[in-house]
C-alpha cells in the first residue's frame, strides 16, 4: 500500500507525540500548602530520574475528591498518582481500584504509625502511602486569652470554649472570637461538625444503620456550632474551608481554631504568619466525652490500576513520602515546615523538636485519635462505607444552609436524616 507524504508526516506526528508523552506521570493532588511545595521541589525527583517528566493537576479539596471519585469509578485514567485519605483507600482498595504498593527495605515502611498506615491498608496490603497525617486540635492566640484574663486546658468544655471566644472577640479590630469550617463538603464542615458532635455523643447510624442525625445530641451539637459562628465568626463562615481560616489566621483576624494539626507548622511559620510568636496548643474541646472528640486523617498518594505509568508512579511515591523527602523539606525550608503525622523518625529528630513548638500537642492528638470511637462503625469524622461520601455531602449543604441562616439547624437535621435514610435504604441495609 502506497503512504502518501502528507501520511508520513501525520504518522510521525503521531509517532513524536507519543514519545514526548511516554515518561508523562499525571499527578492529582489537593492545594493545601505541603503538597504545594512538593510540586515545587520535584523538580529534584525529575533530576533524579531522567525521562520521567511530572504533570500536576492541583484543586480545591471537595473539587479534587470529585474528579477522583468520576474518574476511578468510570476508569476514566486520567491519572497516574492520586492524592487520596484514608476514607477512600480501604473502599477503593476492596473493589480493586488501587495498585498495592511495595517498597524496598531504605523506606522503612514499619518507621510509619500503625494508626496511620492501618488506615491507608486493605487486608493488610498498604494501597496508599501517607504523604501527611493529622488529628485536630485546638489553636489559640494566646495573648488574646491571656488578655481577657482567660486560660485554655486541653479537652476544655465547648461551653468554656463559647465564653472565651465571646471574651476575645472584637470585630471592630478584625478579630473574631473563633473561625471553623462551613464550606460543604463530607471532608470540609463535616469533618470539623462530625468530630465535634462526637464530643456531644452523637453518632451517624445506630446498630442497624438506621440514621441518628434527629437526635438530640447533634441537634446540641449543630445548635452550639451555629451559635458560636454566627455570634463570635468571621462574616461568610459558611464559605470558609482550611485555606480560607488559614489566610484569616496568618491575617491575625482568628482568635481560636480548631482544625487539622498540619496547620500548626504554617501558623508558626513567621514566613507566612503575623502571629507565629503568638499561638498556643490544646487538645480538642468536649462536651460529654473525648471519644472521637478529634479526627484521625492522612492525605496520602496512590496508583489507580488503570495507570499505564505504575512503575513510574511507584517511584514517584516512594520519594514523596520518604524519610529522605522530608530531609529535603527541612533543610530547604526549615524543620518546621516539614510534612508531619506518618513518621515516628520525624518526632525523634532533634532538629524538628526544636523548630517545632507545636510537636508534642500534634503527637498527642494523632495518638488519641481512635477509628473505633464508636462500637456501632469504623471512623471518626467518617463512616467508612461507601455511601458515606453521599450522604456526608448532602448532609453538608444543609449544615452550611444553616449556618448562613437559610434554614434552622432543625429543618436542617430533619433533612439529613431523611436524604441519609433514603440512600440507605437504596443501598439495601434494610427493607
Amino acid at each position: 500500500m502506497k503512504i502518501t507524504k502528507l501520511a508520513k508526516v501525520g504518522l510521525l506526528s503521531s509517532m513524536t507525540a507519543l514519545l514526548l508523552n511516554a515518561g508523562d506521570l499525571t499527578i492529582a493532588t489537593v492545594n493545601n500548602g505541603h503538597m504545594v511545595e512538593m510540586q515545587k521541589l520535584s523538580h529534584v525527583f525529575e533530576k533524579e530520574n531522567p525521562g520521567i517528566n511530572l504533570k500536576w493537576v492541583t484543586l480545591d479539596e471537595a473539587t479534587l475528591r470529585q474528579r477522583l471519585t468520576t474518574d476511578i469509578t468510570t476508569k476514566g485514567g486520567q491519572f497516574d498518582v492520586m492524592t487520596i485519605g484514608m476514607y477512600e483507600a480501604p473502599i477503593w482498595g476492596k473493589k480493586g481500584w488501587l495498585k498495592e504498593l511495595k517498597f524496598d527495605k531504605a523506606y522503612d515502611v514499619n518507621d510509619i504509625f500503625p494508626s496511620i498506615k492501618k488506615g491507608l491498608s486493605f487486608n493488610n496490603k498498604l494501597v496508599a502511602a501517607p504523604f501527611y497525617g493529622e488529628s485536630s486540635m485546638l489553636m489559640y492566640r494566646k495573648d488574646l486569652v491571656e488578655r481577657a484574663g482567660m486560660s485554655i486546658k486541653d479537652n476544655d468544655s465547648w461551653a468554656h470554649i463559647k465564653e472565651v471566644a465571646k471574651a476575645i472577640h472584637n470585630p471592630n479590630e478584625g478579630v473574631y472570637g473563633i473561625c471553623l469550617r462551613g464550606k460543604a463538603g463530607w471532608g470540609d464542615n463535616m469533618a470539623f461538625l462530625s468530630a465535634m458532635a462526637n464530643s456531644f455523643g452523637a453518632k451517624w447510624f445506630d446498630k442497624n444503620w438506621k440514621p441518628q442525625l434527629d437526635s438530640k445530641e447533634w441537634s446540641k451539637a449543630v445548635n452550639a456550632y451555629v451559635d458560636l459562628l454566627q455570634n463570635y465568626g468571621p462574616p461568610g463562615s459558611s464559605g470558609n474551608s482550611f485555606n480560607e481560616i488559614l489566610a484569616l489566621f496568618n491575617e491575625g483576624k482568628c482568635g481560636m481554631w480548631i482544625d487539622a494539626t498540619i496547620a500548626a507548622s504554617f501558623i508558626t511559620d513567621p514566613k507566612q504568619s503575623k502571629v507565629a510568636n503568638k499561638v498556643a496548643f490544646a487538645q480538642s474541646p468536649i462536651a460529654t466525652t473525648k471519644k472521637g472528640a478529634n479526627w484521625l486523617w492522612s492525605w496520602a498518594l496512590a496508583i489507580p490500576t488503570g495507570t499505564k505509568n505504575a512503575s513510574d508512579a511507584q517511584k514517584f511515591i516512594s520519594w514523596a513520602t520518604s524519610k529522605e523527602y522530608i530531609n529535603l523539606v527541612g533543610k530547604t525550608n526549615g524543620w518546621a515546615s516539614i510534612p508531619t503525622g506518618t513518621r515516628s523518625s520525624t518526632y525523634k529528630n532533634e532538629k524538628f523538636q526544636e523548630a517545632a513548638v507545636f510537636s508534642d500537642a500534634e503527637l498527642k492528638a494523632i495518638f488519641s485519635a481512635d477509628p473505633k470511637a464508636h462500637s456501632e462503625y469504623l471512623g471518626v469524622q467518617f463512616v467508612a462505607i461507601p455511601e458515606f461520601q453521599g450522604i456526608g455531602n448532602a448532609v453538608a449543604k444543609q449544615m452550611s444552609a444553616a449556618l448562613a441562616g437559610k434554614i434552622t439547624v432543625e429543618e436542617a437535621l430533619e433533612a439529613s436524616q431523611k436524604a441519609a435514610y433514603r440512600v440507605m435504604k437504596k443501598a439495601r441495609y434494610y427493607k
